[in-house]
């Protein structure tokens, strides 16, 4: 196979899920890899495997710095970063209160951004370097409950398509996973986040359901399928700027690709059980 060489890896959110299982399976395949959590004992199991962990926590400056430092002591140059940490809150755009949503960004945008930030130096020093930012297939489309979480997804979507292009002069290369459903802890965390009443309790409870469901069904995949995905990007002479991972996530952002807004709408109205308000609606033009 004619790959393109990989360099140490520096992986954010290995804790668990994802992150893991794109740290296992670099590790089997002899990539050097520096697996990091916000908490280091969670890393142990790497570490057996062959890992060099650290601490890492993408909402503390200080502590990135320090990630990235290390990398480069040992070797020049971080070869490949992969942005994976991340996290979603649920719950109408309304009734979210800004301190969670702010929370929210400053791991799955702000420190996907930093991190950008602090591995291109070396990286253009020495003139490669790949930059893998987990997005989801929540930043194609937006569904009820899930506007602040999609809307973070939507910022990783629009910085990584203007850096590719900012970046790509010096041979480092940036890439965009949009994974489907994947079964891992995020589904607890945000149905967790679902749970509350007020005048959005039935919208909360559907939702609730629905993912449940959705989670449970035919359309949900290991962590396996994505750690499979960047593993085939990273070595890509030519990656692609985008990989879906799923069907159910292709066919999902295919079908909003060529779906009007009415559709659409009337489409996750009748999945979240919602009602239109009484009276005729007037749309402009």
């Amino acid at each position: 196979m004619n790959s393109a060489p990989i360099g140490p890896v520096l992986i954010t959110g290995c804790s668990t899920g994802i992150g893991r299982a794109i740290a296992e399976r670099l590790l089997a395949a002899g990539t050097p890899v520096y697996a990091t959590a916000r908490v280091p004992r969670t890393l142990e199991r790497l570490e057996r495997a062959g890992a060099r962990t650290l601490p890492l926590d993408v909402t503390d400056d200080a502590s990135m710095v320090r990630a990235v430092a290390e990398v480069e002591s040992d070797h020049g140059a971080v070869g490949a970063l992969v942005n994976n940490a991340g996290y979603g809150v649920y719950g109408p755009v309304e009734e979210i209160p800004l301190a969670e949503v702010r929370k929210e960004f400053e791991t799955n945008v702000f420190g996907t951004g930093r991190l950008c930030q602090l591995v291109l130096p070396g990286m253009r020093r020495a003139g490669r370097g790949t930059i893998v930012n987990v997005s989801s297939m929540a930043g194609r489309f937006s569904l009820p409950t899930g506007g602040w979480y999609h809307a973070s997804k939507y910022a990783v979507e629009a910085l990584s398509d203007a850096l590719r292009l900012e970046v790509a002069p010096f041979g480092i290369r940036v890439v965009l996973i949009e994974p489907g459903i994947i079964r891992t802890d995020f589904e607890t965390v945000a149905t967790r986040t679902l749970a509350g009443d007020g005048p959005y309790a039935d919208l909360r409870n559907a939702s609730a359901a629905l993912m449940s469901r959705t989670y449970a069904s035919r359309m949900g995949r290991g962590p396996q399928s994505v750690a499979t995905t960047v593993e085939r990007a990273l070595r890509a002479r030519r990656p692609r700027a985008r990989y879906l991972v799923t069907p159910g996530a292709r066919a999902l952002v295919g079908f909003r690709r060529v779906t009007p807004d009415p559709l659409w709408d009337a489409v996750a109205r009748r999945r979240y059980g919602l009602r239109r308000t009484p009276g005729r609606e007037r749309r402009d033009g």
